[in-house]
């Protein structure tokens, strides 16, 4: 039954690829991998939409949940770490839940996504509301531990979507379904190759286009970010010299004194106000940069 599974299939291709050079090995590879920006550029529409459903429940205070076993929940759990050093969030705002815990993350442990009582209960546990999104990850579409979390997501009224590497499943409790084709891998059933390339580049779609929708950027720059180590306050300072003439010293000087918040920095050089004022001034406009600069409100 497992093999009708598009990620179980054999792939021609590699068939033979024990008896390979190095350099065979690696164009073989390379060569499949090709085809998955391709896959993921068929799914843009249902992408789309999902983001579409998931920013309105942003601007209503929601949550997004990943849920994913093994490479598809570790994956999961990377793309949510990264959203508060980049984007200055909330680290509630975008989580992963991993079947197995955090100790899954750096150890197999086998049997965490068979249970579907098991994903129920991260929903329980994680305080998942009718306000929240759940976005399932599983390349073959039939994890347990995916879809009772989603089951039970739906039943409280969640938004609920699964991310897929396989044929479209007819689950009633999904609301969107997001499949990306890529088909066999190198390695039969290796789904941390073509699937996990294409989980990863959707879920940085995902999260990418939600922060640029909800004004974290200006034009590309990520300007919501919140300086916490040398590495981001050297780019910091770098954002603020670009968009105030001031050099380097004077950008890192203001951005201290904008306690390391960029888009406060910013405002508080062009609109001549002190921090607080800054920030009133960014809320008023929901945090928009561009509306702050170019429709600022009288101080």
């Amino acid at each position: 039954m497992s093999w009708v599974k598009i990620t179980e299939k054999r792939n021609p291709v590699s068939a033979e690829i024990d008896h390979k050079s190095t350099r065979d090995i690696l164009e073989i590879i390379n060569h499949e991998d090709t085809g998955v920006a391709g896959a993921v550029a068929e799914a843009l529409p249902d992408i789309q939409l999902f983001i579409d459903d998931l920013l309105v429940r942003f601007q209503g205070g929601g949550r997004l949940f990943y849920v994913g076993a093994g490479t598809s929940g570790r994956l999961g759990v990377l793309d949510a770490s990264e959203c508060p050093p980049t984007y200055h969030t909330n680290p509630a705002m975008v989580q992963g839940i991993i079947a197995g815990g955090y100790d899954a993350l750096v150890c197999s442990i086998e049997g965490a996504e068979d249970s579907l009582d098991d994903g129920a209960k991260a929903v329980l546990d994680y305080g998942i509301t009718e306000e929240d999104v759940v976005l399932g990850i599983t390349a073959c579409n039939s994890t347990p531990f995916v879809l009772g979390a989603l089951k039970k997501s739906k039943k409280i009224k969640a938004l609920t979507g699964l991310l897929i590497c396989n044929e479209l499943p007819d689950l009633y409790y999904v609301d969107h379904i997001i499949s990306i084709i890529v088909g066999p891998e190198v390695i039969t059933g290796s789904t941390r190759m073509k699937a996990g390339t294409a989980t990863k580049m959707v879920l940085n779609m995902i999260t990418t286009t939600s922060m640029i929708k909800l004004n974290k950027t200006f034009g590309n720059l990520m300007v919501d970010l919140k300086a916490s180590n040398n590495k981001l306050w050297d780019r910091g300072a770098r954002i603020v010299s670009y968009l105030t003439n001031l050099n380097y010293d004077n950008s890192i000087k203001l951005l201290k004194s904008a306690d390391g918040e960029v888009k406060t920095a910013v405002v508080m050089n062009k609109l001549n106000v002190d921090m607080p004022d800054a920030r009133s001034q960014l809320k008023k406009k929901q945090g928009s940069l561009w509306k702050t600069l170019n429709n600022p409100e009288i101080v």
